[in-house]
């Protein structure tokens, strides 16, 4: 089944991965719920969950992260690691990971008949690519469809060609699994599902609640139960996937730790496809902390609520900037280049294209998308306009539109006890970055 409405619980990976574990919200999760932190063992991962109902447990390549799970837990949230099998990548930037090797190991540490649950974390497609690669191994330009926000240029397109050469290298691996799998007569009954934690790593989409930024590919198999061939437009959430993984298990979710989202079991065993559920109405994303690209390491807190029309975006400091504010002092002390900084933009060919031809009139609205600062609320048709360009927050003919969704954001948002909504916002700024922290100016 592929689900065309997947929504990501955050547009950076570690507080999504962390949602998905728990089936919470990023704002119910403390240091989870931003980048780089921890993760508090009160949260209980459904790998727990199914370990303890007699499963094997285990992953492979990324688990839960980049954090600091040590200060709380005995291993990595996602489970035990098994990382041990290595291969010769055909590009750079590939992992060394022979992420199909250690599935294989992880499959024959289970006792005849054991149920096993396996975490899948390609590090393909995080960058850095190898520059190049895709159109070396045959990919061409012409192929490309360039997302609206970028500028439709030979750098961006050979970039893009780059990021779908790893994400072909996810999918070589995964068939070499479901091989696997097929070989242990386990294939049939084996709930397979594939998704992601974030958007493309390009400018305005990961590290954004646009649209690119927090929509997800979703796929699920599962021969025995699922019929296959369908396409679903539901609307579904990382959340939601946690609470469907402990439905089909048939394992209770922790009375301490209850879930935020709704199992999608009962679309996935009916023979429908479209719009199943109308109760389906809308889904949430959040973001505070992503890299380190603020003074003091500020966040730059945002939720959004996704609908199937519609995306309204609450940006809580639109004084700030977005990508990271412009400048970073250098490690010799020295402020950098005016425009070296924005360090909530992967560090790509298309970031440097857009800041060394920002001045050039067919490319400066571009660079503009991607670091300008934003007004504290948006709204967007993601029907009409997928790339989010054309806000309508302010638009009166779509004040109605704005109110409601503005309130209903605002009621799941209290209910749901988020610190930004309810008090004690900036506690987000407290929480410790054990990844390194950069040195801003102090903002005038």
């Amino acid at each position: 089944m592929l689900f065309t409405n997947a929504i990501a619980a955050s547009p950076g990976c570690s507080p999504s991965r962390a949602a998905l574990l728990t089936g919470r919200h990023t704002w119910q999760l403390e240091q989870a719920g931003t980048h780089a932190s921890s993760f508090p063992s009160k949260y209980v991962t459904y790998p727990d969950l199914l370990e303890q109902a007699g499963y094997l447990v285990g992953f492979t390549g990324k688990g839960w992260g980049p954090g600091n799970w040590r200060d709380f837990r005995p291993r990595n949230p996602a489970g035990p690691e098994f990382n041990e099998h290595t291969t010769e990548p055909p590009h750079a930037g590939i992992s060394r990971t022979d992420y199909a090797a250690n599935f294989k190991e992880f499959l024959a540490k289970r006792a005849a008949g054991q149920a096993f649950c396996f975490w899948y974390g390609a590090h393909e497609p995080h960058r850095q690519y190898e520059k190049g690669a895709g159109r070396k191994a045959g990919k061409k330009l012409a192929d490309v469809a360039v997302p609206a926000f970028l500028p439709d240029s030979e750098e961006v397109r050979s970039d893009i060609l780059d990021y779908a050469l790893e994400i072909e290298w996810f999918d070589q691996q995964l068939g070499r699994m479901i091989e696997i799998l097929e070989q242990a007569g386990e294939l049939d009954n084996t709930l397979i599902i594939v998704t992601a934690d974030n958007g493309m790593p390009f400018p305005r989409a990961k590290a954004n609640a646009y649209e690119y930024g927090i929509h997800m590919p979703l796929a699920i198999f599962w021969g025995a139960r699922v019929p296959g061939g369908r396409v679903v437009d539901d609307l579904v959430g990382s959340v939601d996937l946690t609470a469907t993984i402990l439905d089909a298990a048939r394992v209770e979710p922790s009375i301490e730790s209850p879930l935020a989202g709704r199992s999608i079991l009962g679309a996935l065993e009916s023979r429908q496809q479209g719009f199943l559920d109308p109760s389906r109405s809308q889904v949430f994303s959040a973001r505070e902390r992503h890299s380190s690209s603020r003074y003091e390491n500020w966040t730059y807190p945002q939720r959004a609520l996704r609908t199937p029309q519609y995306l309204y975006i609450r940006n809580f400091k639109s004084e700030r900037w977005p990508a990271g504010d412009p400048q970073a002092y250098q490690e010799d002390g020295k402020l950098g280049p005016e425009h070296g900084a924005y360090h909530d933009i992967d560090v790509s060919p298309t970031l440097t294209f857009l800041i060394e031809n920002r001045e050039d009139p067919q490319i400066s609205r571009f660079f503009h998308f991607a670091v300008d600062k934003r007004p504290a609320e948006e709204l967007f048709d993601i029907q009409k306009d997928p790339g989010c360009l054309n806000n309508l927050a302010a638009k009166a003919e779509f004040e109605q539109v704005r109110g409601r969704l503005s309130a209903q954001l605002e009621k799941h948002l209290a209910a749901t006890r988020d610190p930004r909504v309810v008090g004690g916002g900036d506690i987000y700024e407290s929480y410790i970055r054990y990844s390194p922290i950069r040195k801003f100016p102090q903002p005038q």
